[in-house]
């Protein structure tokens, strides 16, 4: 069973890294077609917080494929940094599908990268928490610490902004929405966050709880 649970979070890591190189690749292709240079279309490509979740779900899926062999590898092994990375990466495929899928229509490769960031790892990291990550030890007050991460992302996402007038979704436009229409839209959205982290948490607790009958049986 550790063989096959292994097995299968060695291979979704390796898809996670193969999306986000993929995804890197076409970046930088059609920065250079634009006269654009290479540390721009870096720049471009680190801005998006579905990038960044994918980030966290490839480094979280690796760390269980190798064990805890150092302490980035313990870190991200935790069970509530799976929990926040597959809350993230929860509301990464569903904002996407809801909000964003329509306003433009990849093909080819885009295509490929898009699919697998957005609808391919969320579902199969989710899959991965259920199955391979132990989730006795995760309790309610967490759910507020997970919330750091997309607030920092917030934060981050307004000051590259404000440094290059580029801002990486609709909702999140300074320009065109004004500060307060954007606050409002980032409250919502980390109101969607905690809803979804309160739900893992009665999932996972529910799980531990059956699975702990089930060995007292």
């Amino acid at each position: 069973m550790a063989n096959r649970t292994r097995a299968f979070s060695t291979t979704a890591a390796l898809l996670g890294w193969y999306a986000l190189i993929l995804q890197l690749i076409l970046t930088i292709q059609l920065a250079i077609d634009h006269d654009r240079s290479v540390p721009a279309a870096l720049w471009q490509w680190i801005g998006y917080f579905t990038i960044t979740t994918n980030v966290l779900v490839a480094l979280a899926l690796s760390a269980s494929a190798l064990g805890p062999r150092g302490s980035t590898s313990r870190f991200f092994g935790r069970p509530d940094v799976h929990s926040m990375t597959a809350m993230s990466i929860v509301i990464v495929s569903i904002i996407y599908n809801l909000l964003l899928r329509q306003l433009w229509h990849p093909q080819g490769w885009h295509l490929l990268a898009d699919v697998l960031l957005h609808d391919v790892m969320p579902l199969l990291f989710l899959l991965h928490w259920w199955l391979v990550i132990p989730k006795a030890s995760l309790r309610w007050r967490q759910v507020g610490a997970w919330q750091i991460y997309p607030t920092a992302y917030f934060v981050y996402a307004l000051a590259r902004g404000a440094l290059n007038g580029s801002y990486p979704y609709p909702f999140l436009d300074v320009p065109k929405l004004g500060y307060l229409q954007v606050l409002i839209n980032a409250v919502a959205i980390l109101l969607a966050f905690v809803a979804v982290a309160l739900v893992l948490v009665a999932v996972a607790r529910r799980q531990a709880r059956r699975m702990s009958k089930a060995f007292e049986r």
